[in-house]
């Protein structure tokens, strides 16, 4: 209340002006026509209560009509149709124009939410349709993996390689279509964070073979309170990006033994790799969305995508995600997966 009346009267300052300028004209000219002072005080008097009077009933006013429009606020989702009763024909315009804004951007909404689920539709039948190729690559490349020449051993593992990328991106496409509606999408429940870093690990151990990169692996043995499925998401992520880019460092280091390892940190899980690491001025913004980096554009292999989609998944988890690098020496990615404990009041 006592902020209205501040903006009100500072809104009727000019008028509160006028009536001291007027006032003060009639003072002067009374006195200088000797109008007894009694007279003059009580006329004074008088017009004073009347503008007290018009003031009190202007404020109030005042105060109702904010009071409707900060409900009409709260409601402007359901549409303009609690807008008050416009005082004047200034505001009535004020709210002509608001109205046809308003309709201009519903309909903005409408033609990009159908343009966004025809895209989705059309990459998720893409999707769908490109898996049959990858199929049928995968059953030709097992007719060669028992060949007894080596040089077709060594061109089928190449092939394994590259289509398990391509299935990644594959999965990926499909991850960032359904992050428009992730929400609607959690379960959270307790979970076994091995169990988790189990089901991650299992779908690499194939790249880890045959990248010839080791694993070490501590058992956190702990709990956590989230969505199973997209922190498995954001762990396999983490750990495509950690099989890359310590095969990278080691092609380029001639012999140094590549290794990856999975391990608690007090309350963070950490996935750390030994590989070609990230510059400083890239490391703040790893997480944006198609930033690649100085490693990113000289290998020509980051998409810039897996990262900000680990770190949408993980603000929508609630959890914490962070990284620590030196450029050759190695990536670290901490997880933040702990949860403030509930107070029953």
């Amino acid at each position: 209340m006592r902020a209205a009346a501040i903006e009100y009267l500072k809104e009727s300052r000019k008028r509160i002006c006028l009536y001291l300028g007027f006032s003060g004209t009639f003072f002067v000219v009374f006195e200088l026509y000797g109008v007894p002072k009694a007279a003059i005080c009580y006329a004074f008097l008088l017009a004073g209560f009347w503008l007290l009077m018009y003031g009190l009933t202007g404020f109030f006013r005042y105060v109702r009509h904010h009071g409707e429009l900060l409900e009409a606020e709260s409601r402007m989702e359901s549409g303009l149709d609690f807008l008050p009763v416009p005082i004047g024909i200034i505001e009535e315009d004020y709210q002509r124009i608001l109205r046809e804004l308003y309709d201009r951007s519903v309909e903005l909404e409408s033609e990009s939410r159908i343009a966004r689920r025809e895209m989705t539709d059309y990459y998720g039948m893409w999707v769908h349709q490109v898996k049959t190729p990858i199929a049928a690559l995968r059953v030709l490349i097992q007719a060669y993996e028992s060949a007894e020449d080596e040089n077709v051993r060594r061109f089928v593992r190449d092939m394994k390689l590259e289509l398990f990328k391509i299935e990644q991106y594959v999965e990926m496409v499909l991850t960032y279509l359904r992050m428009e509606s992730m929400s609607s999408d959690l379960t959270f429940e307790v979970c076994s964070l091995d169990d988790l870093i189990c089901q991650a690990v299992r779908k690499y151990s194939q790249m880890f073979i045959l990248q010839k990169i080791k694993l070490k692996y501590e058992p956190v043995n702990q709990k956590v309170l989230t969505d199973g499925k997209w922190l498995v998401f954001v762990l396999e992520q983490l750990l495509s990006n950690a099989l890359k880019y310590t095969a990278v460092n080691e092609r380029q280091s001639g012999g140094e033994e590549a290794c990856i390892s999975i391990y608690a940190q007090k309350e963070c899980l950490v996935i750390e790799d030994n590989g070609i690491g990230i510059y400083p001025e890239d490391l703040p913004r790893v997480f944006e969305k198609g930033f690649t980096g100085y490693n990113g554009r000289s290998d020509k292999k980051s998409t810039g995508i897996g990262l900000y989609l680990c770190r949408s998944v993980m603000d929508k988890l609630k959890h914490g995600i962070r990284m620590e690098s030196r450029p050759g020496e190695g990536t670290k990615v901490l997880l933040g997966l702990s949860r403030d404990s509930l107070r029953v009041e």
